[in-house]
Parts: C-alpha cells; structure tokens; sequence
C-alpha cells in the first residue's frame, strides 16, 4: 500500500485520514463514498482506516466534528469587540466568507452533506446555534441606540441564515468574497447601527452610559 509502512505519530495519522476523508465527502457526497476511496485518498489501507474509525458514520462524525470547531475557532478569533460597530460587521463577515473561500471542501461537507443526512441534522444544528449566539453577542455589543424591540437574536438567526446562502455560492466559485461581503454588509447595516440618536440640544450619544458613547 502506498505510504502505508510508513509511521507516523497517531495524532497525524488521525488528521491525514480526515483531510482525505473530507476531500472525498465533499465530491462524492457521504452516501455515495466508500472507505476503499478514502484509505486510498490518504495512502494508506482500509484495514488501518478502520482501526482507526470503526465505520464511515463515525468517520464522517469525526470530520463534521473537527470542521466545525475549525470555523467556529476562525471566525471568532477574528471579532474585535473594540471596533466601530461598521467595521466589526465587516470583519465577522468577511472572517466567514473568506474561511469557506479558503476550505471549500470544508463548508460542502458542513452545508451541504451534513445537512441532507438526517444522521448528522443535530450535529449541524448544535455548530449553528452556536454560531447565531455567537453573531447576536457580536449584534448586542455593537448596536448604538437599539430599537426598545430589538432581538438580537433574531436578527443573528437572519444573518446567520443569509451568510449560509451566500456561503455556499462562494463555496461553488459562483461569486467573488469582496462582493458578497459588501452585499451582506449592507444588507445587515441599517438593522446593526439602530435609530438615529434623539436630539435634546444635546446629543444622545454622548449621555453617560449610552451605549454609543462606548463605541
């Protein structure tokens, strides 16, 4: 077998074995790959693959597992609270574009496979919600002068939902990051930056502990 007798530690071998496997789901979808094509994919026997991940549901779990967490990671080491609210907006945006941009093969197995099994619909939805809390702190933190109703909540469900969409056009080549950043960010702006601050003489904004004020 190819690069087979070669020994490497298991923590490596574990991660060889998933970039192959991810590669593989993401043409070929889960129902339609064969452990033959990912031990051959990462050069080494399927006796090993096995050994390794005791079947292909649990293999697929385990990459749904590391790509989730990988983005999850990515996107909100990248927020930077301290930004005006506009720039915050972009930077989460284009941290979520430009990932799926860089790890195609990532997103397809995440959106796209993951979500058609109902073996793996829970794990997907666990990562989202995670993701929408996520966005709707980031929502929470940068709004100057929210509407009395806002739910930020909400709006991340939104967000979250749309960037999913543009996500997998990206995802497919289909449209350039730069462009669908821009579209999401106006999109999104007009709900982030609140009402306009009422006007006693004074500004609003800079009253004591008025949240624009801190931003």
């Amino acid at each position: 077998m190819a690069g087979g007798t070669k020994r490497l530690p298991r923590a490596v071998r574990e991660q060889q074995m998933l970039d192959a496997a991810v590669q593989v789901f993401s043409i070929n979808g889960y129902h339609e790959t064969s452990m033959d094509a990912i031990a051959a994919k990462a050069e080494i026997s399927k006796p090993m693959l096995y050994l390794y991940y005791g079947s292909k549901e649990e293999l697929f779990g385990a990459c749904l597992s590391r790509e989730l967490g990988r983005f999850i990671e990515a996107v909100r080491a990248d927020i930077d609270f301290k930004l005006p609210p506009k720039d915050m907006l972009r930077g989460i945006i284009l941290s979520f574009l430009s990932y799926i941009d860089a790890n195609r093969a990532s997103w397809i197995v995440l959106y796209t496979q993951a979500t058609s099994s109902q073996a793996f619909a829970h794990t997907v939805r666990e990562g989202r919600e995670r993701i929408i809390d996520l966005v709707a702190r980031m929502l929470s933190a940068g709004t100057r002068n929210p509407e009395p109703e806002a739910d930020f909540q909400m709006m991340a469900i939104a967000l979250v939902g749309a960037g999913e969409a543009v996500a997998t056009r990206v995802s497919a080549g289909d449209v350039d990051v730069d462009d669908a950043a821009e579209l999401m960010i106006n999109l999104f702006w007009r709900g982030l930056k609140g009402k306009p601050a009422e006007r006693d003489g004074v500004e609003a904004s800079s009253a004591p502990g008025s949240v624009s004020a801190h931003l």
